[in-house]
């Protein structure tokens, strides 16, 4: 690698650095005032990518152009921010900060079809910039001046927001409302328009990231989530809150990815290690080690509202009218091989594996208290697990099925014990961290895993080959794992979690070994979660890395949510929810993520107690009215 093509990648790194930290401290600041895990953030960044090219086509022809489109698609992207905040999130301010987080996955929904709609399923690619189209020699290499402009973008706008927060009363506001939001509103603050504020200026910041990229890369649907993984890991790397650990974490994982491409495959101790192919899981990497040495990133620091809380969820043993309803839902399902199809029978094999997923998701979220935004990690474990044993080493399918929680509960251990040392946001985006670098393994390992294609040919044994005996050994497991998991959250060592999750120190005073406990917690729910991958698996023949993906991960969350956390039976009624209306709207209209993300918010603000919870308040209801 000579040093012009070194230079060249470096300064390739710092430009796309730029552009993350604008996406990075709008999502930072928002967190920073309002608490809000903004999963749609990513969302406003890709529509400042189509805003952009809409506005830049308009104005052409009176010659401004780029740079109209540079000035307006902020602004534009900003009163959209506002309209969010003031319609829904206002509403949900006081409710737990992840039904805040179902509620802007639900957004993300609705803005992707929204984008699909107006400017259609191609790629889109913008402009050049006006002025800025020529290249200057560095090094003997010709570098884009717009990179170089790009470069210098990033400090004037850190510069900008340290004069704003620290020269402006509204900054002062900012500041106080990050340290404590209800001391300011005590003062007689206008706290709800200060969060608009907010909200507005961090959406913006998205949309002029989307603005200046247009030239760099064609506008798509699939930006939304590819960067706010990015974004995600900036903010949490630079400490929540921090705009100038966001700087600093944006230059850490900018210069690093750009060294990895740079450098290529090296030979160190007689081993080959792929650099170059580092690139996807590079900065989850970086992340999982700031977290691991300075649990509150760079710059960040403990605060009460870091963490991601729950409604309480008082688990109660089933009473004998659920406990009735349990066995008439069980007969059913073995008796609907008698009259369902083949394809019902294959969904309702679906919703029994997502089932179980979500189950062993509730039970790391409620009676162990983590939230985790990875869980797909050990689904995608279980999976893999068991279709490389059956390709790979030849092993008969039975063996392999039993093997898959064994495999993801090691991987869980192993994740577990760094997961657990955390609390709140850091420990659930540690989570996501590790997921993501499983991600990437299974992507790029071609030889093992098949990489982007997967693998296929994972079909179950010969006298499971039909499909009503696969159903009734998948009802079958999932079944006694669901039972199993409600078991152990209603024992004694689930009661010592919640003892844990619910009050720290007492828990430690009378010697419950909270680390502990909680690692085997997490390694438990990883386990079940490798068992609802590997009958899903089985179930479809094939696997491919979307299983270990970021969307995987948030549908558990969603399950979890939609069914309630307050419930048993929750997770379980979400599960089937989800599952049927993704299949429903899937075959019924082209825009059927709009159609889920509006159920999913509608349910956020009017049932936050989700469908389980709110069961169980109608029945509470019809039981007053009949006495």
């Amino acid at each position: 690698m000579t040093l012009a093509a070194f230079a060249a990648q470096l300064l390739n790194g710092l430009a796309s650095a730029s552009t993350l930290f604008l996406v990075a401290a709008g999502l930072s600041l928002i967190f920073g005032v309002t608490r809000v895990v903004n999963f749609a953030h990513g969302s406003f960044f890709m529509l400042g990518l189509y805003s952009a090219y809409s506005i830049a086509g308009w104005t052409q022809p009176s010659g401004v152009g780029f740079w109209a489109a540079v000035l307006a698609t902020p602004v534009a992207i900003a009163a959209l921010g506002a309209a969010v905040e003031i319609l829904l999130l206002r509403r949900l301010y006081r409710a737990p900060e992840l039904f805040q987080l179902l509620a802007t996955f639900g957004l993300v929904l609705v803005l992707k079809d929204a984008a699909l709609y107006l400017w259609g399923p191609q790629d889109l690619i913008g402009p050049r910039a006006p002025g800025l189209a020529g290249a200057v020699m560095l090094f003997d290499r010709a570098i884009p001046q717009y990179e170089l402009f790009l470069i210098a973008v990033g400090p004037l706008v850190l510069a900008a927001l340290w004069a704003i927060l620290r020269r402006t009363r509204f900054g002062l506001l900012v500041r106080a409302a990050t340290e404590d939001r209800d001391m300011v509103a005590a003062l007689g603050v206008n706290q709800a328009w200060l969060f608009t504020a907010v909200f507005a200026l961090g959406c913006g910041l998205a949309g002029l990231a989307g603005a200046l990229q247009l030239p760099r890369e064609p506008a798509t649907l699939s930006l939304d989530l590819a960067i706010i993984a990015d974004a995600f890991v900036i903010v949490v790397v630079g400490g929540l809150g921090s705009i100038p650990g966001a700087f600093l974490a944006a230059l850490l994982i900018g210069i690093v990815k750009s060294l990895c491409t740079a450098l290529g495959d090296q030979q160190i101790f007689g081993l080959t290690l792929p650099l170059s192919q580092a690139t996807l899981a590079i900065e989850f990497i970086v992340m999982a080690i700031v977290l691991v040495v300075r649990p509150y990133g760079l710059l960040g620091r403990a605060r009460d509202g870091d963490a991601l809380t729950l409604s309480e969820p008082m688990l109660t043993p089933f009473s004998r009218l659920g406990s009735y309803a349990v066995m008439v839902g069980a007969i059913a399902l073995l008796a609907l091989p008698i009259f369902a199809d083949r394809y019902a029978l294959v969904l309702t094999g679906d919703i029994l594996a997502f089932a179980l997923f979500a189950v062993s998701l509730h039970f790391l979220m409620g009676p162990a208290g983590m939230a985790s935004f990875g869980h797909a990690a050990f689904f995608g474990a279980g999976a893999y697990g068991a279709a490389l044993l059956v390709l790979r080493a030849d092993w008969p399918m039975e063996l392999a099925l039993l093997a898959a929680p064994l495999i993801a509960g090691a991987l869980a251990l192993l994740f577990g014990w760094f997961c657990v040392r955390l609390s709140g946001v850091y420990s659930a985006m540690l989570t996501l961290a590790f997921a993501q670098i499983l991600w990437s393994i299974a992507f790029q390992w071609d030889w093992l895993t098949g990489g982007s294609n997967g693998l296929t040919g994972v079909w179950p044994a010969p006298w499971l080959a039909s499909t009503h005996a696969y159903y009734l050994l998948t009802l079958l497991l999932a079944g006694l794992a669901v039972l199993a998991l409600w078991h152990i959250a209603l024992s004694p060592f689930g009661y010592a979690l919640r003892a844990a999750r619910d009050s720290a120190r007492r828990a430690a005073a009378i010697g419950i070994p909270m680390v502990r406990l909680r690692w085997l917690g997490f390694g438990l729910a990883g386990a079940f979660a490798g068992l609802a991958g590997a009958l899903y698996a089985f179930s479809k023949g094939s696997i491919s890395p979307e299983l270990l993906a970021i969307p995987r991960s948030v549908d558990g969350l969603a399950m979890v949510l939609l069914g309630g956390v307050q419930t048993l039976t929750g997770p379980v009624l979400g599960a089937a929810a989800l599952t049927v209306l993704q299949d429903e709207l899937a075959r019924a209209t082209e825009y059927w993520r709009a159609a889920i993300g509006a159920i999913i918010v509608a349910l956020a603000v009017l049932f936050p107690a989700g469908i389980g919870g709110g069961m169980k308040q109608l029945l509470r209801w019809a039981r007053r009215r009949a006495a």
